[in-house]
């Protein structure tokens, strides 16, 4: 069995619908961490098995998907934290994980590094590609294959041909929905419902589940259940996020 708890949802800011983007994979290889937004504080009551790796991937550093990193001084894990980053990112991680702006890797209490994804000599228990998505800056989605599951997950992306790429058969699609329904499109790279769900059929994916919802404009929850609703218009097997949700996968 293998759960994804969202420790974060909400897209630019905290509000009382839920903090920044952050999800955590469970499966029997390790700890998979989506983003250090702040519901990274909360990592530490779901990882107890002392033996699995932690794999704590960025998207992208736009502040709300990284703020958390700053939390990292609070756990104390027996086993190696590992992040990992493009490497048009890396630089600018290294850069928040240093003094003063937080206590760098190499004073954590937790063993920590930092690494480019895809570099050859990083060994991972599982089996992860990258792509670029349409973002105002950097953005990396991420394909994951673990026990016999495929789990993608976008960070922050408008409607781009790498998306349909990676979502391709995917049994879970974890896609961004910063938007309202019907809202325009924006160069800054972001989706409304419709938009995700359109992915979702296009690729032909098992389920969709939506998250990042922009706090300014989705100010309650129930204005997320009315974006699920608009999803499942195009995609009936839709489903919005919120805060300490937990999916298992058989």
């Amino acid at each position: 069995m293998m759960n994804l708890t969202f420790l974060g949802t909400n897209g630019w800011f905290d509000t009382k619908t839920g903090v920044t983007p952050c999800i955590l994979i469970d499966c029997d290889s390790a700890y998979i961490v989506l983003d250090a937004g702040n519901g990274l504080y909360k990592l530490d009551r779901y990882i107890k098995d002392t033996k699995k790796p932690i794999y704590l991937f960025i998207s992208h550093v736009h502040l709300d998907h990284v703020f958390g990193l700053h939390i990292l001084n609070k756990f104390q894990f027996s086993q190696k934290m590992t992040i990992l980053a493009s490497r048009e990112n890396s630089a600018s991680l290294r850069t928040l994980l240093t003094e003063p702006f937080t206590v760098s890797p190499d004073k954590l209490r937790t063993r920590t590094e930092l690494h480019v994804f895809d570099d050859k000599n990083i060994a991972l228990p599982f089996s992860v590609i990258g792509m670029t998505l349409a973002h105002s800056s950097p953005n990396t989605g991420f394909r994951f294959e673990l026990e016999g599951k495929t789990i993608v997950y976008t960070g922050d992306t408008g409607v781009c041909e790498n998306t349909a790429i990676l979502a391709k058969n995917a049994d879970i699609l974890i896609h961004e929905c910063s938007f309202e329904s019907g809202h325009a499109k924006s160069a800054w790279g972001h989706v409304a419902p419709e938009d995700a769900a359109r992915v979702a059929k296009e690729s032909h994916v098992g389920r969709l589940l939506l998250t990042h919802f922009d706090a300014r404009i989705y100010t309650t929850l129930d204005m997320r259940y009315e974006a699920q609703k608009e999803a499942q218009k195009i995609f009936p097997n839709s489903q919005i996020m919120v805060d300490d949700q937990t999916i298992r996968l058989l």
